[in-house]
Formats: structure tokens, C-alpha cells, sequence
């Protein structure tokens, strides 16, 4: 079967990639295919229930989100902080209750949850993204190079990789990259692969009538972080945070009851009436983690050059969270190697016509 043909092939359709096709759609270029192994777009933006149990922050500084939030119509707001919030710091000693500072500006949210930004920048290139399709390949024939996947092969020109990097070492390149690549892409931690989370909705936000936050800062016991994720319009109600990953050794009745039990200690009672309950273990997920798991405790380091450089003569491009110079993973640095990627493939392409 006849390898199909684009200018642009992107691997992988999170918020790199997404960027990337979005700006390429921007600059008029329309030949381009996104390869995406997951059943959905987004990577590690995933929204259910109303709650994000990927990304979901971003600051002031963060100037790529607010201009894409801004550019694509939508909203944000800020990270509810009202009342009082909970640090567990000893197991052999009260919790400390203390309020944030007011005039501290909270972290902000997207309205609608962060996968509304995924939606948006997908809309104009829906018809460009092939779900399910995994690469194990890509060679070099010629001025293009060779893309086998479990759907197919693809032919393009340039290929940029926005896949975490670790994620990236199970493609074969032929030829091999160099020794230094390979090191640093295995060696690069990628953002959530050890993370758990848990969110959970209720009829209404007992915490805040009981002047809490929402906010939970556990240094001991079940739970790490909890903060009030209820909507923009104060409509839906809802606790998600970071679980103790050493819960991982539990079954998920017992890790359940654990966290319930704990919530229960420093939010009350009503914690049992929720609506819904869900936990998310990013280590479970095979696009984002892998077997050689390790804990990340200190803020990784990300953005290495070898990663700005282009590859196989030119024709391969890195591009993610992990490779940007610029607050590397985070939003902020994902949506900024997308823009990137994306002038620098066009301006490669047309220096060497």
C-alpha cells in the first residue's frame, strides 16, 4: 500500500501539536496530518465530569495561555482561595488553618475546563487528525522521510515530534540519532507520569460554608494537594487534587476509603455525600508513562538545546512541554514550542526551495 503524502506530519495531538496545526492553518499551509495514538485529542488536557485532571492552571506570566485563551474566545477566571485553608503538617499534631493573602492574584482557570482550549484549537483541523494511530518508525528515503505506523505508512517532508521525549525513545529512527539525543530524551522526565489525582462533584460547596477554601496542603497522609474546582459560574461543585502516590500499593477500594477517611478529618462529614468519585493515575496511562517509572519531587529541569536543533537533515523537529526553554512543563511552554515548530518548519521548508 502507497505511503500517503503531506508537507507537515505532527506526532501527537495535545496542546503542542494542536498549536502547531492550528498556527500552520494560521499561515496558510493546509498540507499537514496530525498522527495521534490516543482514542481522543488533548494528551495530558483531560476533562471528565467538569474536572481536569491534566493540566488545569496557569499564572500571570504564563503570556502564551492568555493570548490563546483570549485570541480563541474564551474565558478565564480565577482559582477560588476564599476562607481558610488546611495545612497537614504532622500526623501527631492539629492541622493549621490559615487564610491565603489577599491581594496575592490566585492561579487562573479555564472557563469551561482546560480541555474547552483543546476544543477550540482542534476545530479548524478536525479534519486533519488521525486518532489510534501509533508511529514505530521514521527513516529517512530521500528528501522525505518515512513514517510507519499500526494504521499505515506516511510520507512527508518535515515531522514534528510533540510527544514527551521519554515517550518518543520507543520510535525507531533510522538512522539512529546521535548518542547525546538519545541520552537526553530518556533522560528527560515527563510532566504528570507519576502523578495521581481525585475529583470529586457535589450538590452544593459544603466547604465554603464552613469558611473553607477548599484547599488542602497535606505534607503527611492520603492526600498531597485538594483545591475547590467548581465551575466559572458557580454552577457545578467539585474537590480535585494530587493523591500520596505511595496509594498506588492499594487496591482501589482501600485507596477510596483512605482518601475519604482523611478528607473527612479536615473537611467534615459532607465529603461522603459527593456525587461522583474518580481518581486518575497518569502512571497507568502508556502515552504518558512507562515502566521505568520514576518520582520527581523537585521541579525537573526541561527545555534542553539539543531539543531546539532539527534533525535527519533538517527534516526532524522536537516540539512539547518538556523542550521549551520557556516555563517547560507547563501550558505555557507547550503552546510556545507549538508556535515555534511551526514558524520553523515553514521557514526551513522555504529556505531550501
Amino acid at each position: 500500500m502507497k505511503a500517503s503524502f503531506s508537507k507537515y506530519i505532527i506526532v501527537g495531538a495535545g496542546l503542542s501539536g494542536l498549536t502547531t496545526a492550528y498556527q500552520l492553518a494560521k499561515m496558510g499551509e493546509t498540507d499537514f496530518v496530525i498522527l495521534e495514538s490516543r482514542d481522543r485529542l488533548g494528551g495530558r488536557i483531560f476533562t471528565n465530569d467538569g474536572i481536569d485532571f491534566g493540566a488545569t492552571w496557569f499564572q500571570t506570566h504564563h503570556h502564551n495561555v492568555l493570548q490563546f485563551v483570549e485570541e480563541l474566545g474564551l474565558s478565564k477566571f480565577h482559582q477560588y482561595n476564599k476562607g481558610q485553608n488546611v495545612l497537614v503538617y504532622s500526623t501527631m499534631a492539629p492541622a493549621h488553618y490559615f487564610e491565603s493573602d489577599p491581594n496575592a492574584p490566585s492561579a487562573y482557570r479555564v472557563s469551561g475546563s482546560s480541555s474547552a482550549l483543546i476544543e477550540k484549537l482542534s476545530e479548524p483541523v478536525k479534519n486533519k487528525i488521525c486518532l489510534e494511530t501509533a508511529v514505530s518508525g521514521i527513516s529517512e528515503q530521500g528528501n522525505t522521510l518515512m513514517i510507519t505506523t499500526d494504521k499505515g505508512d506516511y510520507r512527508a517532508e518535515k515531522v514534528i515530534i510533540t510527544i514527551p521525549p521519554k515517550i518518543a525513545t520507543r520510535i525507531t529512527f533510522t538512522p539512529e540519532l546521535s548518542e547525546v539525543v538519545q541520552r537526553e530524551m530518556d533522560s528527560t522526565h515527563t510532566w504528570m507520569s507519576n502523578a495521581m489525582k481525585v475529583g470529586m462533584t457535589f450538590k452544593k460547596p459544603f466547604w465554603r460554608e464552613k469558611n473553607l477554601s477548599g484547599t488542602v496542603i497535606g505534607q503527611v497522609g492520603e492526600v498531597t494537594e485538594l483545591y475547590d474546582h467548581s465551575n466559572s459560574e458557580d454552577a457545578n461543585f467539585a474537590l480535585m487534587g494530587f493523591i500520596n502516590e505511595a496509594l498506588r500499593d492499594y487496591s482501589s477500594e482501600e485507596r477510596k476509603k483512605r482518601i475519604l477517611d482523611y478528607l473527612v478529618k479536615y473537611l467534615g462529614e459532607q465529603v461522603l455525600e459527593y456525587l461522583t468519585y474518580e481518581e486518575k493515575d497518569w502512571s497507568q496511562d502508556c502515552n504518558t508513562s512507562c515502566e521505568r517509572l520514576k518520582s520527581v519531587y523537585m521541579s525537573p529541569s526541561y527545555g534542553n538545546p539539543v531539543f531546539s536543533k532539527m534533525y535527519m537533515k533538517d527534516k526532524l523537529f522536537f516540539s512539547g512541554a518538556e523542550t521549551s526553554p520557556v516555563y517547560g512543563g507547563y501550558m505555557d511552554g507547550a503552546i510556545y514550542t507549538g508556535l515555534i515548530a511551526a514558524k520553523k518548519v515553514v521557514s526551513n521548508r522555504n529556505n531550501s526551495d
